[in-house]
């Protein structure tokens, strides 16, 4: 069996903690796996050497509307040429970009997604993007929102809004999907990633488990940052591997701030517990709680 399983979530949402865990447990070394090694098991959608092959020019110099026009065919190439299921990273909405699909379903053999608190993703985003914190805000309910390639290393993602991000993921219903959420990957790393190696069949063996956490652990992989950097850092970022906790929100945004993410993002951030869900009338008039679905 080939094809891409998708390791998909909005940026800063802890899709690289992943991958260097399945990466880890994938190649089952005696040491922590240097962070320029991720890609020989979890590569990156937007990485040029998908698109190479089918380019007449260096991938640089092509418009964001030809890159759009290829993706598919490069993420259909990418699943031919491999004999294995591809572990693969994306940021990009699950929707269309300049008219043409962002993910071929073809070449899909399933979804991981991983869902964050958006007030703490604002922080995070604002600090990888040299934005303030407004404008991340502001970039987190852009439905056209881009991330921009880097020439000669990646190309740009249609990212759009968090809200849309988080929907068009979470309504997939080609092939299976595994949802995960950031916080309780943190209060339950072991179980949750643990998990995530038995449902895909890598491992059933809980030492080789263990170690692959121990080894992907967010103080090993700031110490690995710090020792010899890592390619995806951003330039107006100081480090990659900043916090990795959750709630942080709380001492960065003003009560306005997070109000306004809030309000924007209610119905997601509803369906995946981040804010209390909607009280109605029930009995007698008593307020009882209703899910969004």
């Amino acid at each position: 069996m080939s094809g891409i399983l998708w390791l998909a979530s909005y940026p800063k949402s802890g899709n690289t903690w992943l991958r260097v865990f399945l990466a880890t447990l994938i190649l089952d070394e005696p040491d922590p796996l240097p962070l320029q090694r991720i890609n020989e098991v979890c590569s990156s959608e937007p990485n040029e050497v998908w698109f190479k092959p089918l380019a007449t020019k260096p991938v640089s110099e092509l418009s964001d509307k030809k890159i759009a026009a290829l993706r598919v065919k490069a993420q259909e190439r990418a699943a031919g040429v491999n004999r294995n299921i591809i572990p693969m990273k994306t940021h990009s909405l699950l929707g269309k970009d300049h008219g043409y699909p962002t993910i071929s379903v073809k070449a899909t053999v399933g979804v991981i997604y991983i869902v964050r608190d958006p007030r703490d993703v604002a922080v995070s985003v604002a600090d990888h993007y040299g934005l303030t914190l407004d404008q991340a805000i502001e970039m987190m309910a852009d439905k056209a929102a881009r991330g921009r390639g880097m020439p000669g290393n990646t190309v740009h993602e249609l990212m759009g809004g968090w809200s849309d991000h988080v929907r068009s993921w979470t309504r997939w219903k080609h092939t299976p999907l595994l949802l995960l959420r950031y916080e309780d990957m943190l209060a339950d790393t072991l179980g949750q990633l643990g998990m995530v190696a038995k449902k895909l069949g890598i491992t059933q063996d809980e030492a080789r488990i263990r170690r692959a956490v121990a080894f992907s652990s967010f103080k090993t992989l700031q110490a690995q940052e710090q020792e010899s950097g890592f390619v995806e850092k951003s330039l107006h970022s100081q480090r990659f591997f900043r916090s990795g906790r959750a709630g942080g929100w709380r001492d960065k945004l003003t009560p306005a701030q997070a109000a306004a993410i809030e309000v924007f993002h209610a119905e997601q951030m509803r369906r995946f517990g981040y804010l209390p869900p909607v009280a109605t009338a029930g009995p007698a008039g008593k307020p009882s709680a209703a899910k969004v679905p």
